[in-house]
């Protein structure tokens, strides 16, 4: 396994990409810190680091909708992370199965597989 240390965090912080394993499409970002990876290949469920909310948060951990890692690959300059996943429900906290759910012109071209104000 390579060594976590080795990865170039910026602010402490890693972007991390996660794609449906099956289908390859791409369902979100975020970002990790070097816990928040370690929990996630501990436990085998994405684990984040919310800039916002300044915390660790398991994804799914209140929607229920959760991201079950099946690998994980380092790219070449070590400063990125991609899952490949299972995702269980959507990986949009705005009830989109993915967070690009809409094109540069606005148009929405993605599913909407659930009602936030139902799950949050």
């Amino acid at each position: 396994m390579l060594d976590l240390n080795n990865l170039k965090y910026e602010n402490d912080l890693v972007q991390a990409i996660a794609q449906d394993a099956e289908t390859k499409e791409v369902l979100m970002c975020a970002y990790m810190n070097k816990e928040a990876l370690q929990k996630t290949i501990e436990t085998g469920y994405a684990h984040y680091w919310s800039r916002s909310r300044q915390k660790l948060w398991k994804k799914g951990e209140s929607s229920n909708h959760l991201q079950k890692v099946l690998e994980i690959r380092i790219d070449c300059d070590m400063d990125a992370i991609l899952m490949f996943i299972v995702q269980e429900g959507g990986a949009c906290h705005t009830g989109y199965r993915s967070c690009f759910y809409r094109t540069i012109e606005g148009e929405v071209v993605g599913e909407k597989v659930f009602e936030p104000d139902e799950v949050y």
